[in-house]
């Protein structure tokens, strides 16, 4: 008998549930774990991402549909059937209810498919909130996103600009990627993801977009090194360095690499890029990726992007500073941030305001530094910028850009081009 997909499913919804853990980190254990043909993995991953992705709503579903709080793990499962009934179109309802059922255990098997039929009875149409009277809950089961997030949506940009936002999170996900002019011309890459199968659309002079989940391994000239993935707003971001051949160029926080890549693609694999990042275990990412791509002037060090480094300072004509920031404009790649509330994120414009005066430190004068995070919101982004450039006025800002989900197209994303005077 082969492995039960949607029994995997659930006992890896149950662990992060449970213990806290991330859905990539779990999922990933599991497809290690059991060797599952590619239409299962793929399964199993859209059922895990998935049912994390929209839990909010489905929550908010099973409590309509209930008359008494389901206990933790009947309450996952339930989540798991409805997210196939109302979001996955290949999963017939007979067969989704089924074989929910047939997972509950017998206790509970009645009240698991009470509740799966009630929702098909419904029309899979249940009302939310009131948008006029509960505009946080009405956004919050819409959006798919905790309270809390959802009345800092509505805060920062009132409910309608928050819900266009957030239901372009919850768009199809597309993977953009850089190409590697090292390893390959534009023209040939192109060809070869056509020939694939694919349909890309080129990013500018810098990459393509390829509609959905691909399989990044096995697209043409992996292995070769002829791309890495890097979202459209990222490679902006790395447009806007302007990094040339010869220089010296510091990415402070480095992990995964991705911008690193990008800096020393454009300067033609000629100068210097120092790669850091304050966790060691993760270094290696960056040395594999900069290897496969064939990067010859990279090298990685563990660093505190905090802490002085006085030989270093004044030598660059580049800096990177992509600082840990909340994620909140990721929640299209990170299903997991559309439950956290944006209160756990109160400290980060301290620490990412001590990286980037540390970060300024290294920049010779005439050198550019870009300030960049993945969040959307202003406390972490102008409100770190502007107050840096008030107390140092030997700093001027070139440049100042957030892009948004549902109008650029892209992660939500804030960079800023800052150039110390000569």
């Amino acid at each position: 008998m082969g492995v039960n997909v949607r029994k995997l499913a659930w006992d890896t919804l149950c662990r992060c549930e449970k213990a806290g853990q991330y859905s990539n980190l779990a999922t990933d254990a599991v497809l290690k774990k059991n060797q599952l043909p590619d239409v299962d993995r793929a399964l199993l991953t859209a059922l895990v991402y998935g049912t994390i992705e929209r839990q909010t709503t489905l929550d908010f579903w099973i409590d309509s549909l209930s008359q008494k709080p389901p206990e933790a793990e009947i309450r996952v499962l339930l989540r798991l059937g409805l997210y196939q009934l109302a979001f996955l179109d290949r999963v017939p309802d007979h067969a989704a209810v089924n074989e929910t059922v047939a997972l509950a255990p017998r206790r509970a098997s009645g009240f698991v498919n009470a509740v799966l039929r009630s929702f098909l009875r419904a029309g899979k149409q249940i009302p939310p909130p009131d948008q006029t009277t509960d505009p946080v809950g009405f956004l919050s089961v819409t959006g798919a996103v905790c309270r809390p997030l959802a009345a800092k949506m509505i805060a920062l940009f009132g409910i309608d600009r928050a819900a266009a936002i957030l239901s372009a999170t919850l768009q199809k996900n597309d993977t953009c990627l850089r190409y590697n002019p090292l390893k390959v011309d534009f023209l040939t890459f192109k060809n070869a993801l056509c020939a694939a199968g694919y349909n890309p659309v080129p990013i500018g002079k810098t990459g393509f977009r390829l509609s959905g989940a691909a399989p990044i391994g096995k697209l043409p000239g992996f292995s070769e090194g002829w791309f890495f993935v890097q979202d459209e707003a990222s490679q902006r971001c790395v447009s806007a360095l302007e990094a040339k051949p010869g220089m010296t160029i510091l990415d402070v926080c480095a992990c995964p690499g991705s911008k690193s890549f990008g800096a020393a693609i454009d300067m033609k694999n000629q100068g210097r890029v120092l790669s850091f990042d304050l966790h060691a275990s993760k270094l290696s990412l960056v040395e594999n990726g900069a290897a496969r791509l064939g990067i010859s002037i990279l090298s990685v060090a563990e660093r505190d992007a905090r802490k002085p480094l006085p030989e270093l300072e004044d030598k660059a004509d580049r800096v990177i500073c992509d600082v840990p920031c909340s994620g909140f404009g990721v929640l299209a790649k990170k299903p997991d941030l559309r439950l956290k509330s944006p209160e756990t994120s109160v400290g980060l414009p301290q620490i990412q305001a001590a990286i980037l005066a540390r970060s300024a430190t290294f920049l010779r004068p005439g050198g550019r530094l870009v300030y960049s995070t993945c969040t959307i919101f202003p406390e972490e982004n102008e409100g770190v910028v502007d107050p840096f450039l008030a107390e140092h006025p030997d700093f001027v800002l070139l440049e100042k850009q957030t892009l948004y989900p549902d109008t650029n197209g892209t992660d939500g994303f804030f960079y800023a081009v800052i150039e110390r005077k000569t």
